[in-house]
C-alpha cells in the first residue's frame, strides 16, 4: 500500500476561527460579561463585520466578527469584551422603530469609557497601539469636550473596528408584546454579585479553594442583613468589627453584648442562644449607642444611669420601627416614649437604688457602653465624622426609599448629630434672642377668625401681626464684599444668620455691600439671604459708609440691631447702635471692638 504522501483527507486547520473560539470562551468565562446575553455572527456574507477590524456590536444583541482575521486569542477576548461592554453599558439599547447613528464624538468617547473600564476590570489583552490612559468623565461630558475642542490624535480609533463605527443601532424586531432585552440592569447585577463574592473571599466568609460561602453565624447574618436590606444603619454596620470572643466576653462580664465606640467594635457572647430577629435588634442597639454618641453625653451624670436611660430610649426606638424581636428581659417602658436620654434620666435618677438593679444588655448593674468620653480615634480616623456621616446618610436613603417610621425623637437626635452646634453659632443664637424682637400677633374680633364658619354661633377673635409689629422686627446686615473675603466665611455666616432669623419669623434684613464703595440691596427676605442674594463689588474694604448707610436710613427702625460680616482687614469703623461682628477664627479686628465679636469656626 502506497503512503499518502499528498496528505489527501487531512483536514486542513483553521486557525483563526481556534484563536476566536479561545477568546469567545474567556468572554463567557467571565461571570459579569457572561450575563449580557449577546449571539455571534461570523458569516462571510456579511455586511455588518468590520473590513479592518475584529467586531462590531448591533443593538440587536449581535456581534459581527470578522470571518477570517487572525487575532491572538487574548486580544479577541478583549475585543469581545469590549463589544459587551458597550451592551452592558447602555450605549447601543434596544429599541423599536427608526434609530439615529451617534456622531463620531460620541463613538470616541463610548469607546474611550470602555476601554477605561477594561483597565480595571481586565478580560484578554489590549491590542499595542491603544493608550495606556484614558481622560476622566462619562460618555456625555467627553463627547461635548470633543465637541468644542476636537478629538484628540489618541482617543479617536479605539473602537474594535479599526476606522469604523464598532458599534450600530439597527430596530429591534423582537415579537409584538415581547420587552427588548436590558442588558444594562444585567450587567449591573452581575458586577455587584462579583464584586459580593470578592469581599466575601477577601473576608474569609468563602473558601479560596472551593469557592462555597462559609456558613455565618447568627450575629454576623444579623449585621449583613443591615448593609444590604437597612439603609438606616447600614453605613454604620459596613464600619462596625463584630467580636465574638468567649473569653471576652467572661473578662468584660458581657452577658450578651456591648460596644466599643472608639475602637468601632461590638463585643457579643457568643454563647447566647438568640433568634436572627433578636439578633437584629441587639446589633441595632449597640449601633445606636455608638452612633448617637452616648458615651460622649452623659457629662457629669452617673455613666450607668445615663446608659439605662439612653436604653430606655432606645428600645423604644427599636419596638416602634420594628427592627428584629426584642429578647426578653431588656428595659423598655412605653410610658417614656418620645423623651430624649437626658429627660429620661432626670426621672430615673430618683430612685438609685432601684435602678442599679436594673440589666442592661451587658449585665445587671453594669453599663453597655465600654470605656469612657471618647476620645482622639486610632489612625487618625475622624471617629466622630464617620457615625455621623455613617447616621445622616443612612436616614436620607431610609426617607428616599420609604422604609417605614421612624420616631420622631430618632429624627431630631440624627439631625441634631449632622449639623452639630458651633460656639460662635451658639452664641450668635442668644445675641439673636436678645436684640432682635419676634413679631407678636394681635387678636382682634375686627377680623373674624378663619375657623368662625365652622362654629357660626360662637364669635372668635381673629389673630394678625400689625404692620407697624412686623415693620420693627428687622436687623441690618453689612457685608464685606472685598476681595480678601473668603467665600466660605460668607456662606457659614449668611447661612446661619438665615437659619436664625427665620426661626424667629423675622419677615427681611436690610443688606448692604460694602467694598471700595457701599451698595444698598435693600430688604432682602431672610429665606434668600444665603441663597439669591448677588454679592456686589470686589474692591477695597472701607466699611464705614455703608454702616453710615444704614444708620441714616429713613426706613431702618432706630433700634433695630446692625451685624457686620468682614475678614478683619478694614478701616476703623464706629457704629453708634447695638451691633454685633463676625470674623474668621484667628482673625483680629484692627480696632477695639464694642460690639460682641462672633469667630466663625
Amino acid at each position: 500500500m502506497s503512503r499518502n504522501r499528498g496528505g489527501k483527507g487531512r483536514q486542513k486547520r483553521d486557525l483563526a476561527a481556534e484563536a476566536f473560539a479561545e477568546g469567545l470562551r474567556l468572554v463567557r468565562a467571565n461571570p459579569a460579561l457572561a450575563a449580557v446575553e449577546f449571539t455571534v455572527c461570523r458569516q462571510e456574507e456579511c455586511t455588518d463585520a468590520p473590513r479592518d477590524g475584529l467586531v462590531r456590536v448591533a443593538s440587536d444583541g449581535v456581534l459581527h466578527v470578522h470571518p477570517a482575521r487572525l487575532a491572538d486569542p487574548d486580544v479577541w477576548a478583549w475585543a469581545l469584551a469590549h463589544a459587551a461592554l458597550h451592551l452592558g453599558f447602555g450605549h447601543v439599547p434596544a429599541a423599536r422603530g427608526e434609530r439615529t447613528q451617534p456622531d463620531r464624538y460620541e463613538l470616541a468617547a463610548r469607546c474611550v469609557v470602555v476601554n477605561r473600564f477594561l483597565l480595571g476590570f481586565p478580560v484578554g489583552r489590549a491590542p499595542d497601539d491603544l493608550p495606556a490612559a484614558y481622560p476622566d468623565g462619562d460618555e456625555e461630558q467627553l463627547a461635548a469636550r470633543w465637541r468644542r475642542d476636537g478629538i484628540p490624535d489618541a482617543y479617536g480609533r479605539c473602537g474594535t473596528a479599526g476606522g469604523e463605527a464598532d458599534l450600530k443601532l439597527v430596530p429591534w424586531t423582537g415579537w409584538y408584546g415581547q420587552r427588548p432585552p436590558d442588558w444594562q440592569t444585567a450587567f449591573a447585577g452581575a458586577l455587584a454579585r462579583t464584586v459580593s463574592a470578592a469581599i466575601d473571599l477577601a473576608g474569609g466568609r468563602r473558601d479560596s479553594m472551593t469557592g462555597e460561602t462559609a456558613p455565618l453565624r447568627p450575629w454576623q447574618q444579623a449585621l449583613s442583613w443591615f448593609v444590604s436590606s437597612y439603609p438606616l444603619l447600614g453605613g454604620i454596620a459596613a464600619g462596625i468589627t463584630l467580636v465574638a470572643d468567649a473569653e471576652l466576653a467572661r473578662a468584660h462580664g458581657i452577658s450578651v453584648a456591648a460596644v466599643n465606640a472608639e475602637a468601632g467594635e461590638i463585643y457579643v457572647n457568643p454563647h447566647r442562644q438568640f433568634e436572627d430577629e433578636e439578633w437584629r435588634f441587639v446589633l441595632a442597639h449597640e449601633m445606636l449607642h455608638a452612633a448617637l454618641r452616648h458615651g460622649d453625653r452623659c457629662g457629669t451624670r452617673d455613666p450607668y444611669l445615663f446608659n439605662v436611660a439612653a436604653d430606655y430610649v432606645i428600645n423604644g426606638w427599636l419596638s416602634e420601627m420594628q427592627v428584629g424581636t426584642a429578647p426578653d428581659g431588656l428595659l423598655y417602658d412605653p410610658e417614656l416614649a418620645g423623651l430624649s436620654a437626658e429627660e429620661v434620666y432626670d426621672r430615673i435618677a430618683t430612685d438609685l437604688r432601684r435602678m442599679r438593679r436594673l440589666s442592661t444588655l451587658r449585665g445587671k448593674g453594669v453599663g453597655d457602653i465600654l470605656g469612657g468620653p471618647l476620645g482622639s480615634p486610632r489612625d487618625h480616623v475622624d471617629l466622630d465624622g464617620f457615625y455621623r456621616r455613617g447616621l445622616a446618610h443612612g436616614l436620607d436613603l431610609h426617607q428616599r426609599q420609604e422604609r417605614g417610621f421612624l420616631p420622631g425623637g430618632l429624627v431630631e437626635e440624627i439631625r441634631a448629630l449632622s449639623h452639630p452646634p458651633l460656639p460662635w453659632d451658639a452664641r450668635l443664637a442668644r445675641w439673636f434672642d436678645e436684640f432682635v424682637p419676634r413679631p407678636e400677633p394681635v387678636r382682634s374680633y375686627a377680623r373674624p377668625s378663619r375657623r368662625q364658619s365652622s362654629t357660626p354661633d360662637i364669635p372668635r377673635a381673629g389673630r394678625y401681626f400689625p404692620p407697624e409689629e412686623i415693620a420693627r422686627c428687622t436687623f441690618g446686615v453689612v457685608l464685606d464684599t472685598s476681595g480678601s473675603m473668603d467665600r466660605v466665611l460668607l456662606g457659614k455666616a449668611l447661612g446661619a444668620i438665615a437659619s436664625y432669623a427665620e426661626a424667629r419669623d423675622v419677615p427681611a434684613a436690610r443688606v448692604v455691600f460694602c467694598d471700595a464703595a457701599p451698595h444698598d440691596a435693600g430688604y432682602v427676605p431672610v429665606t434668600e439671604i444665603a441663597g439669591r442674594v448677588r454679592v456686589r463689588g470686589r474692591g477695597g474694604t472701607v466699611l464705614q459708609p455703608g454702616v453710615d448707610l444704614l444708620q441714616r436710613a429713613d426706613d431702618f427702625p432706630p433700634g433695630a440691631p446692625v451685624l457686620v460680616i468682614t475678614d478683619g482687614e478694614c478701616d476703623v469703623v464706629r457704629v453708634r447702635r447695638e451691633h454685633a461682628w463676625l470674623i474668621p477664627k484667628g482673625a483680629r479686628l484692627p480696632f477695639t471692638a464694642r460690639g460682641p465679636v462672633f469667630r466663625v469656626q
